[in-house]
This record gives C-alpha cells, sequence and structure tokens, in this order.
C-alpha cells in the first residue's frame, strides 16, 4: 500500500520524534521509500503499479509498454512514463526500479490510456498505437515514408505481426496531435500500406 509521510506522522504523532520512527521503519525494510512524501509497505509490489504515484500525472508508455504488448523484442528494465507540460526528464530510482518521465504534447497526452487494476493498485497504461505514437515522437524526425519505414521496423526493431494488429484509426486520429514529422509520416505510411 502507499503511504504519505503525513499518514505516518500521523500514526506516529505519539512517539517522542515521529520522523525518528519513519526513518527506522524505512531503515529496517519495514517500509520502503518512493520519492519525497510518499512509502510503499510491500516491498514486492510491482513497480509498474507506483509508477504514475512517484510521479505525475503520468502513465506507462514508451519503451516499457512497447516490451509488454510485444511489439518490440528487447527486455526493458525502466519503467517509462509520459508526462505533459513538466518541461523536463525526470529519473527516480528506489528499491522498485527507475522510473523515467517524459513530456508529450498536451493535445495528444489525454488519448489512449487505459486504467488497470492490480490487487488494490490502479495504474495508466499507453494503449499499444499510443505508445508508439509517443516513442516515435521523441526520436529524431525524419524526412520520408521511408525513413519511417527504417526507423519502425529496423531501429526499433518492432514486430511485423503485432505491428499489423495495432489499430490504424486510433493512429490516424491520435497522430494528428503530436505536430511532429515522425507521426506525419508515419500517418502517410499508414495510409499508403492499409485499406
Amino acid at each position: 500500500m502507499i503511504i504519505s509521510t503525513q499518514m505516518l506522522l500521523e500514526k506516529y504523532r505519539d512517539y517522542a520524534n515521529p520522523h525518528s520512527k519513519i526513518k527506522r521503519l524505512n531503515d529496517k525494510g519495514e517500509i520502503f521509500y518512493l520519492t519525497r512524501g510518499l512509502y510503499e509497505t510491500d516491498k514486492n509490489t510491482p513497480g509498474y503499479c507506483l509508477a504514475g504515484a512517484i510521479y505525475g500525472p503520468s502513465y506507462l508508455s514508451f519503451d516499457y509498454a512497447l516490451s509488454r504488448y510485444g511489439l518490440i523484442p528487447e527486455a526493458v528494465y525502466a519503467f517509462t512514463s509520459a508526462t505533459f507540460e513538466k518541461k523536463k526528464a525526470k529519473k527516480y530510482e528506489n528499491h522498485f526500479g527507475t522510473f523515467l518521465y517524459r513530456d508529450i504534447p498536451s493535445d495528444a497526452y489525454p488519448f489512449g490510456i487505459l486504467i488497470k487494476e492490480e490487487n488494490g493498485y490502479f495504474y495508466q497504461i499507453a494503449e499499444p498505437e499510443k505508445a508508439l505514437c509517443d516513442k516515435l515522437y521523441t526520436m529524431p524526425p525524419v524526412t520520408s515514408q521511408k525513413d519511417i519505414e527504417k526507423m519502425l521496423f529496423d531501429d526499433l526493431r518492432i514486430d511485423e505481426t503485432e505491428f499489423a494488429k495495432l489499430n490504424t484509426g486510433n493512429i490516424l486520429m491520435i497522430g494528428e496531435k503530436y505536430h511532429c514529422n515522425n507521426l506525419k509520416y508515419l500517418m502517410k505510411f499508414l495510409r499508403r500500406n492499409t485499406k
């Protein structure tokens, strides 16, 4: 369970020094520091359940989501999340893993997000199409459909079978909101290659 420093201070308010008590609990592994003001009580909680609490608003996306959906072959060891209007990328490391956050355009942010529940934890993750759009937004700009095809299947090593299962309509709807070359060429590529 995620708990705040405020909750702990309230719980241990009768102690002479509640802050020292919290530090001892953390040192003994009875609670686990997430980020300033937040702790987790269960050391076995999966990191993806905690990413949104550590920094937000955010949802899991980019490499983490692409790997989870089987779109890229690599195992991903960081929990990568999308934010908006934060102006700079953030990185947090704690007992549960490495958490990376970066902005996407505000216009694109609210679309294509799923809310999942697991063991009482709620977390948000991009749909596969959204995760791909987010990832392409962060990559160096291409200048042709040929380049976007190379970026997809050579650079990112997107699985062509999984790519074929993506909902083209979703990509065409969301893609407009990024205002970047990579998405512009992805949409052209999809319009040309899908019936």
